[in-house]
């Protein structure tokens, strides 16, 4: 066949978006899947947005405190200056990166690397957030997480904004957000409207 020479001996790549609200697993998932590629002896390489030093300065860490190392980098771009060996990328926190990230991320899949990423989907106020709706549009898998609804103990789809201000990027935790249902989301922003 005419391609087949083209194609013989390139590895596939792909993208996977692990998204949902604040507390529903983004993070730790992402390390369990890093983890796992990690152990099949593949070369991973970890990126987070500079601007998230929650944890920690350099490293991800889950809720629940498990960590992989990363490097924080202050545009998406700068993903592309990989090792040549890298076969796994990790990206957290992608709802904070430039809107470059979706290109960057296709460029990688074509180079034949699996690119991981996971981020919020929706704000405070419940809209898209970032690059994230462009980045869900042309990954290979989508995988949603939920938290659970701190009021009523359903399945938590939104990021409860605990704390004033309209500031879209609002960095907290516990003290600044909660995980609600659809329902509760909606009844506290009715209130605090009130």
């Amino acid at each position: 066949m005419f391609l087949e020479p083209y194609f013989k001996g390139q590895r596939t790549g792909w993208i996977e978006v692990i998204c949902g609200c604040m507390f529903s697993g983004k993070t730790e998932e992402l390390i369990r899947r890093l983890k796992r590629a990690r152990i099949a002896e593949m070369k991973v390489e970890v990126f987070k947005p500079q601007v998230d030093t929650r944890y920690d300065e350099a490293n991800i860490v889950s809720h629940d405190t498990t960590s992989v190392v990363a490097t924080p980098i202050d545009h998406s771009s700068r993903i592309l200056d990989l090792d040549p060996e890298t076969s796994v990328v990790g990206v957290d926190e992608a709802q904070f990166f430039d809107s470059e990230l979706p290109e960057v991320c296709q460029q990688l899949a074509v180079r034949g690397i699996r690119v991981i990423v996971a981020g919020l989907d929706m704000d405070f106020r419940g809209k898209p957030f970032g690059p994230m709706p462009a980045l869900l549009a042309i990954a290979e898998y989508v995988t949603k997480v939920h938290a659970i609804c701190v009021h009523c103990g359903n399945l938590a789809t939104h990021s409860y904004r605990l704390a004033t201000g309209d500031e879209v990027i609002l960095l907290g935790e516990k003290e600044k957000y909660e995980p609600r249902c659809r329902s509760c989301y909606h009844k506290g922003n009715v209130l605090r409207l009130k």
